[in-house]
């Protein structure tokens, strides 16, 4: 049985995070439901008996309130899972410098804002989690999507810096590094593929399937398992990694 635990899902309105989200609320433990879309946030703090954190990443003091609000209505945040995230594509010459600051902001910045704001109580309590949702193209690059995979790749960088940092205070950090998930992300992908190329969506959607040894996307629950894992005692080993999760497409 688990001790159940104060976690704090980013991005948790949909998709990968909400699913994160119910995952480590049926193991029992406090979930505090950061996102946007505060009524799909009450939606879910309705169903997981969550706590719904309507709030903008990218509001830097908007995250220190939150994670404030989550202290004080839970304990002081065990586990930060830094899911939220955006995706922006387009060739090199037409990326503009507000495409570049958009994609550090939400995928990269917000991440260490929160870290820093965490991790502090994590130390004195001796034991904390800190799981970034980074992407497989924070370990490869994809072509139309360099300020993406810059941001991502920073991530792995931060992931790695800090689990060297932390690495004797019983804070572990890791990244989870999906391929193309079954989510709204997927699906925009789908449409620039058709819009780029004439392909209906089925034919679209084929396309990003065959990146992957499995010819498959990989579903939400996927990524809430391999949360799960990571938050488990057993895995206090586990620290500095950026495990891919794309059915074998990014090997290292």
């Amino acid at each position: 049985m688990q001790i159940p635990r104060t976690v704090l899902v980013t991005g948790a309105s949909r998709g990968i995070g909400a699913a994160i989200a119910r995952a480590l609320a049926a193991e029992g433990h406090r979930v505090a439901l950061g996102g946007r879309d505060e009524a799909a946030l009450a939606a879910l703090a309705d169903e997981t008996g969550g706590l719904a954190v309507p709030f903008d990443v990218t509001d830097a003091p908007a995250c220190l309130t939150a994670v404030e609000r989550v202290r004080d209505a839970l304990g002081g945040v065990d586990v930060l899972v830094n899911n939220a995230g955006a995706a922006v594509s387009a060739p090199l010459a037409r990326t503009s410098d507000a495409d570049w600051q958009r994609m550090l902001d939400v995928n990269l910045t917000s991440g260490f804002r929160l870290t820093r704001a965490c991790v502090p109580s994590m130390v004195q309590r001796g034991w904390g989690r800190v799981i970034f949702i980074a992407s497989n193209a924070g370990l490869t690059g994809y072509a139309y999507t360099a300020a993406y995979c810059a941001a991502k790749h920073a991530v792995v960088g931060l992931t790695r810096a800090l689990a060297v940092e932390l690495g004797s205070t019983g804070v572990t950090v890791n990244a989870v590094c999906p391929g193309f998930v079954d989510t709204d992300m997927a699906a925009r992908a789908v449409g620039n593929i058709q819009r780029s190329t004439g392909r209906d969506a089925a034919a679209a959607r084929g396309a990003l399937e065959r990146l992957s040894p499995q010819k498959r996307l990989m579903q939400p629950d996927e990524v809430a398992h391999l949360v799960r894992a990571l938050v488990d005692e057993g895995a206090r080993g586990v620290n500095g990694q950026a495990l891919a999760l794309d059915g074998g497409q990014v090997l290292h």
